[in-house]
């Protein structure tokens, strides 16, 4: 076990750390839970790059970790009334269908490896910084003018894009014109 896979598992721990404080409206602890998971991100990406401490473990526990307390986060902010639940129905919903086709893609003996999309990078990091603005505006009670609406319209557009882009990977996979592959029709 890498020093990098134990990093990620305690942000494994922290998710359910940071919901029980949301849910009873410790938005301090919610912030300060949901930073130190990011940081942590940083911390064990920096060990494994620079300390050639890679696993395949990590490989797929990392963005596990990042998904598991994004959507959680997002599904209490929206319980909460904090992010529009259209919003919050999209990212969950973009997320389940990605797992379903990769799955699908599985067992129909067409395995596709993932790889993220310049889109989805960008959707993930504006979701991450929406979640930390919402969580530090109940935190400290500050405002922030129009920067949380925007964020939400970005969010929707940039996941809708990511869901569209990969869709259509997806597509071309599974009909042979993926990566490496030829099609006889």
């Amino acid at each position: 076990m890498t020093i990098p896979n134990l990093i990620t598992i305690l942000r494994f721990l922290l998710v359910p750390a940071v919901v029980l404080a949301m849910l009873q409206a410790r938005w301090d602890w919610a912030f300060a839970g949901f930073a130190i998971a990011g940081i942590s991100d940083g911390v064990d990406g920096f060990i494994a790059r620079h300390f050639n401490q890679h696993s395949r473990l990590g490989a797929y526990m990392d963005p596990m970790a990042d998904k598991l307390l994004l959507v959680s986060v997002f599904v209490v902010l929206g319980i909460a009334g904090e992010l529009p639940l259209w919003l919050v129905v999209l990212a969950v919903s973009r997320d389940a269908l990605i797992v379903f086709a990769v799955l699908l893609s599985s067992v129909m003996g067409q395995p596709i490896e993932m790889k993220p999309l310049v889109v989805s990078k960008l959707n993930t990091a504006v979701q991450l910084v929406l979640a930390a603005l919402v969580l530090a505006e109940l935190a400290f009670g500050t405002g922030m003018g129009m920067v949380r609406p925007a964020l939400i319209i970005l969010s929707g557009l940039l996941t809708v894009a990511s869901a569209a882009a990969y869709l259509v990977a997806w597509l071309r996979h599974m009909s042979g014109y993926g990566e490496g592959g030829t099609s006889s029709t």
